[in-house]
């Protein structure tokens, strides 16, 4: 048996999916009535990158008229017209098609561009092909498989014994529930049992209930916070963020002895960096993040004085100190090169993150040249090594990791890569990151991955992915979701803190969290909603106590 695979682009609709988005190359599986089954939530998954022009500003690009082919026995591939932003032809790649080969319509690898007639010739080749050169036939197994991969992953049954010889209250509790998800992932979670009815001093055999319970967070959870972080520090936790209901001015950081009660009503708010124009501290105190660094806690964060322009700053707790104490703050360093200089005097720098991994110690920010003038370089993201004894001192020269080339990270003007933030998982460091519109529905999250072993200023140990990996199409009413942050909950769960807005034109920037899930690969999948997740489910076992 067959299904038949089709690629196309979208219309561009300025107001809701606009040409960066558009100008991709979609993929949907065409179902038994002949109606298309699009993959991705019928958003783009293979972009085109853009070029930098010789006074470093992005030249944005889309693509047009895709195709697909069988190149062999295990290789497909899809090529098609690079064009302008506006849709206009690129005369620079005249008579060329950009060209990706995959193996199985999951991963897919650049080829570059590749002379129109190669690519008519291999058509020609492939006795599948579809007259429209738009559609191919593939094997159920490939399409099934690939399908799952772009579609929605859901809850689908959980597994628990029916029976069980126990002794103590402590053997029943060991009991695991194993959770089952449409992509065949599976994890295990704690049951909360229901045993006042049980005497486990008399012997016999009883029917007992229990609950099982993902933690949840209704979007959105505070109004008018970015680029969310929280954060557990001797038994209790805290929230740190961007405060745009004070224009962006302060730090303040919310205490807790959960993390629902950071964002219950009436909770505190710590100013623990004030407006301080004598201390040259008046304006974007932007992204503040938690880290330990050596063994000391710091935030880093990026500030202006009374001259616009954030710059990466960094300031560390004393010893003893407590974290919504001002007094208990050193005063903030701004974060310098190998010689001593800024990072930075004509541009900005901001969003700071550090990440360690076996190969060394590392601060990874955004950078930006000549905001807001028609040399523009956009934010990129920058990386250099540091020693933890002097973190805000980098020990090599920046390098660059990634600038907004595709188009979903260059959407209608708005050029940014920024908001880096990681986790480590089965080897490997995976580095998020924002592009879009940082307070619009077109903010996503692209992944950045290298091995836990690798030199991460070596760029060619990095893997960047074309497609992002959380969209405003990712879960239903929350829009432009970006700027994230890591941390593990009460119950051992990978969670993801990040804002997004209520509405596709809101630009009131809210806070959500949700449950990082893995795939049965390993890899990590951003876009399950609470309804897709477990939210409560009743389980009954029997068990014999001896």
């Amino acid at each position: 048996m067959a299904k038949t695979i089709r690629v196309y682009t979208r219309p561009v609709d300025k107001t809701s999916y606009p040409e960066g988005l558009a100008n991709s190359i979609h993929f949907a599986c065409v179902s038994g009535d002949g109606s298309d089954i699009p993959w991705n939530k019928n958003y783009g998954i293979l972009f085109v990158r853009g070029e930098i022009s010789e006074d470093n500003t992005i030249i944005p690009m889309g693509i047009q008229t895709p195709c697909i082919f069988h190149i062999d026995e295990k290789r497909i591939g899809i090529a098609g017209e690079r064009i302008l932003e506006d849709g206009s032809p690129d005369e620079t790649t005249a008579g060329k098609f950009m060209f990706w080969e995959t193996e199985d319509l999951i991963s897919f690898t650049e080829k570059g561009f590749t002379e129109r007639e190669k690519i008519d010739a291999m058509i020609a080749a492939d006795s599948d092909s579809v007259s429209d050169n738009a559609s191919i036939s593939v094997s159920d197994e490939l399409a099934d498989k690939a399908s799952i991969y772009w579609s929605s992953i859901v809850h689908t049954h959980t597994i628990v014994p029916d029976h069980a010889d126990i002794h103590t209250q402590a053997e029943l509790e060991s009991i695991k529930a194993e959770v089952r998800y449409s992509d065949g992932s599976a994890r295990n979670k704690s049951i909360k049992w229901n045993t006042g009815s049980i005497d486990f001093s008399a012997p016999g055999e009883y029917r007992v209930e229990g609950v099982i319970e993902q933690q949840r967070f209704d979007f959105p959870l505070a109004k008018g916070y970015g680029d969310p972080v929280i954060f557990p520090w001797e038994g209790k936790w805290y929230f740190i963020s961007t405060n745009d209901n004070l224009n962006d001015i302060g730090i303040y950081v919310r205490e807790s002895e959960d993390v629902h009660g950071l964002f219950a009503e009436g909770v505190i708010e710590h100013l623990i960096l004030p407006f301080a124009p004598e201390r040259g501290f008046e304006q974007t105190f932007w992204a503040p993040e938690f880290h330990v660094i050596g063994g000391e806690l710091y935030i880093l964060f990026a500030v202006s004085g009374h001259k616009w322009g954030p710059q990466c700053h960094m300031m560390k707790l004393k010893k003893g100190g407590s974290i919504i104490d001002e007094n208990s703050w050193e005063e903030p360093i701004r974060v310098v090169r190998q010689n001593g200089e800024p990072l930075a005097d004509e541009a900005i720098t901001l969003d700071m993150t550090y990440v360690k991994n076996n190969a060394g110690s590392y601060l990874i920010w955004s950078y930006r040249e000549n905001i807001g003038t028609p040399l523009d370089s956009g934010s990129m993201l920058y990386i250099a090594s540091i020693d933890e004894r002097e973190p805000w001192k980098l020990t090599s020269e920046p390098v660059l990791l990634t600038r907004p080339l595709y188009g979903w990270e260059n959407v209608s003007g708005t050029i940014n890569n920024e908001g880096p933030n990681h986790f480590i998982s089965d080897g490997t460091v995976y580095v998020t990151y924002s592009g879009g519109a940082a307070n619009g529905y077109t903010y996503v999250l692209g992944l950045l991955t290298a091995s836990i072993d690798a030199d991460l200023l070596n760029i060619d140990n990095w893997h960047k992915s074309i497609t992002p990996v959380l969209t405003f199409y990712s879960v239903e009413g929350e829009f432009g979701p970006g700027h994230n942050a890591f941390f593990t909950n009460e119950d051992g769960d990978l969670m993801i803190s990040y804002h997004g807005e209520t509405d596709i034109a809101s630009n009131l920037r809210c806070d959500g969290i949700r449950r990082v899930h893995f795939r049965a690969d390993g890899t990590p999948y951003f876009q399950m909603s609470q309804k897709e997740d477990i939210d409560k489910e009743t389980v009954n076992i029997t068990i014999r106590i001896q």
